[in-house]
């Protein structure tokens, strides 16, 4: 079985062990963190704990897990935007509406399933639903995505966004005017208080910090682009909504109506950029824009572009 070590450093001090493997990026999910800390594959100084454990600083930890499970998810063969792709990974540019991989009311037609049919290897440490699966998008966001080939691979890249050294660049149609041309959003994230399934900003949220900087600006739109220096749920649509310029077509988090089509929000992962896990080197992918969208920026471009 393979088995994972960590020492904890001292900003992690003070975590619930489960929270500790899940936030720090060695394991995919705390649940899954969880299921195994209640086998008793986790140890902490050679001694199994509870998951309500808090981390101190120097605790030697040991998880052990076991090889996935038989794939329970039917392959798909539908059609994939592949970017880039060798032994160890593969980099899609996922289109808008496409669920990343399956949940309740969605065991079909995700980015898995396709993958699935794809390729014949995928890492197991995400679990049997998330094969491969490092990192995710929105469903009505598209763009650059890395999944992982096996676990080796899978455990270097979450270390990168662990540590967020991994490049992930957006651009995104916003409301409104912007007050100045570049930017820093720093605003911790939570879930919403009232409305489960929003994010919120709220003071005792996770760290967020998102840059920006505006390219163009068209009537009422601003097209932007939006670094992400962390990498919370739905972090970008959040962050615009508490700058007060949401994003175009967002229904969740901006308004109902705009004067063009879009299915989705208008936002988009257009670069990508890691080390590579076996070679070293740092990759870059650049995820041409969907064809909507491009649309709706043709749009705003001929109606406001030269006010």
């Amino acid at each position: 079985m393979p088995l994972l070590r960590f020492i904890v450093e001292p900003e992690d001090v003070g975590l619930r062990i489960d929270v500790f493997l899940t936030q720090v990026g060695k394991l995919p999910s705390r649940s899954f963190a969880q299921r195994l800390l209640k086998n008793g594959k986790v140890t902490v100084n050679s001694f199994v704990i509870k998951p309500s454990y808090q981390v101190q600083e120097g605790d030697r930890i040991e998880a052990e897990f076991e090889e996935p499970k038989p794939l329970e998810i039917e392959p798909e063969d539908l059609p994939l935007d592949i970017l880039y792709e060798d032994k160890d990974l593969v980099v899609v540019n996922k289109p808008r509406g496409m669920v990343v991989h399956p949940a309740v009311g969605n065991s079909r037609g995700t980015l898995v399933n396709a993958l699935l049919t794809h390729c014949n290897d995928l890492s197991g440490i995400g679990g049997i639903i998330r094969p491969g699966i490092v990192h995710r998008l929105d469903k009505d966001t598209s763009g650059a995505l890395v999944v992982a080939k096996h676990d080796q691979s899978h455990l270097a890249l979450a270390k990168q966004l662990k540590e967020r050294t991994m490049t992930r660049i957006y651009i995104a149609l916003a409301h409104g005017s912007l007050s100045l041309a570049e930017g820093t959003i720093d605003a911790p994230i939570g879930r919403d208080p009232i409305h489960r399934q929003k994010m919120a900003i709220i003071p005792k949220g996770r760290p967020a910090i998102t840059y920006y900087r505006v390219i163009e600006e068209l009537g009422p739109y601003t097209l932007l682009e939006a670094k992400l220096e962390t990498g919370r749920t739905h972090q970008i649509r959040a962050h615009l909504q508490y700058l007060g310029h949401p994003v175009a077509g967002d229904h969740v988090y901006g308004r109902q109506k705009e004067p063009f089509t879009i299915k989705g929000q208008a936002l988009h992962a257009a670069i990508l950029g890691f080390i590579h896990p076996q070679t070293g080197r740092y990759m870059e992918f650049n995820a041409p824009l969907p064809a909507d969208l491009q649309s709706v920026i043709d749009y705003c471009r001929k109606r406001w572009g030269e006010e």
